[in-house]
């Protein structure tokens, strides 16, 4: 009964919208499955059933393992097939329907292209919302499990892969020599060769808040101390330099409690690439990557934000231009053309995808021309063809 309760208000929708729409958006059903099915058996073919089929083989990865991972690394290719279906959907669907002359007959009792459009849109919308719902609630979940499944049953161990060379600035404010307020500096620089289960191994931290001089803390590796809310060190050495009478000291340790926050930690745990987070996760990382001084990479999560944003509406984009092809009175498109015309249309677009948003990660354009320029661009495209459609 729960079931229907909450397929009823959908019913209801669904049966007040006008006949035509209903009919369009009925017709657009089946080929949208089909590229759905297309595309992520060809992408998910290509990138990662082949890889796995070689591990199997010649690394000994056992065949359930292989299975889950396929299953678990399957949203994120659904998410990739959606714009590509939605493109293929309403070409195909449209270009039947203008080749039965059914488009004609409704330009004959008055209905105009951009009118016949509408369904089109409406489903790109609805698409658009279901790629942002999988990218953003499934996809990154679902990614970092592949990766622990595929490491434990190869045995390898997932902490050590995750940090290597971390690098924390931490910036304090101090009082200025003018009336302007306050001075941030740099206070400590906290390194890290690798991180491995919880451990940062072969520690250098720099301290300049010391008023003697610049202290170097060198130590063999370093855990989060949680009862004293401190870094404790191990095996090291704490060295003294400059001052007013230039003179150096240090001192052995076995053990040394050091007063700096989780942020070495976190940036440790922080996922490699950005589709392995959601958009709450890249914002904490975002800051969290500023706050430590590293001005590049959190540039490049700041364009992997905007882009999480930008990459759903591409659904609308290909919509529009995908429907204002085969609205056209003389379009007449197979499958097969239909997917060759496709993949090309895709293929543009992704290139001038990555195109823009190397140059929001280089800094050339701001993050968010960056990750929206390539859908206002297609929009246009769209709108242009909408026009000359409706000619």
């Amino acid at each position: 009964m729960a079931p229907r309760r909450l397929l009823r208000p959908v019913q209801l929708l669904w049966e007040r919208l006008p006949l035509m729409d209903r009919w369009l958006s009925g017709e657009l059903l089946g080929p949208l499955v089909f590229g759905v099915a297309a595309f992520t058996t060809v992408s998910l073919s290509v990138g990662v059933v082949f890889e796995l089929v070689r591990r199997v083989a010649e690394s000994g990865l056992p065949v359930a393992a292989a299975m889950q991972v396929l299953g678990l690394r399957l949203p994120g290719f659904l998410v990739l097939s959606f714009p590509m279906a939605t493109l293929m959907a309403t070409l195909l669907a449209y270009s039947r329907l203008s080749g039965s002359s059914e488009l004609t007959a409704l330009r004959s009792i008055g209905v105009s292209t951009t009118r016949m459009v509408v369904p089109a849109l409406g489903v790109a919308v609805l698409m658009s919302l279901l790629t942002f719902a999988f990218n953003d609630l499934i996809v990154p979940a679902a990614n970092l499990q592949a990766a622990e499944t595929l490491n434990e049953a190869l045995g390898r161990s997932v902490a050590t892969e995750k940090g290597s060379n971390i690098i924390y600035s931490r910036f304090s404010l101090r009082p200025a020599n003018n009336d302007s307020g306050a001075d941030r500096y740099l206070s400590q620089l906290f390194y890290a060769r690798r991180f491995d289960k919880g451990e940062m191994q072969d520690v250098t931290v720099l301290d300049f808040t010391r008023e003697n001089g610049t202290q170097m803390l060198q130590a063999r590796k370093g855990t989060w101390n949680v009862e004293q809310g401190m870094w404790e060190f191990r095996d090291g050495q704490v060295v003294m330099a400059g001052g007013e009478q230039g003179t150096t000291t240090s001192a052995k340790f076995d053990r040394y409690l050091y007063p700096l926050d989780q942020g070495p930690l976190k940036l440790a745990a922080l996922p490699k690439d950005a589709a392995s987070m959601s958009v709450g996760e890249a914002l904490s990382a975002e800051q969290l990557l500023r706050e430590a001084g590293d001005q590049k990479e959190a540039r490049r999560m700041r364009v992997r934000i905007q882009e999480k944003f930008a990459f759903p509406t591409i659904c609308l984009v290909f919509g529009l231009i995908g429907s204002s092809l085969g609205v056209r009175p003389d379009a007449r498109t197979s499958r097969s053309q239909g997917f060759g015309i496709s993949v090309l249309l895709i293929f543009s677009y992704y290139l001038m995808s990555f195109i823009f948003s190397s140059l929001g990660v280089k800094g050339t354009l701001a993050p968010f021309l960056a990750a929206w320029m390539p859908v206002f661009i297609g929009l246009a495209g769209g709108l242009v063809l909408l026009r000359q459609a409706s000619r």
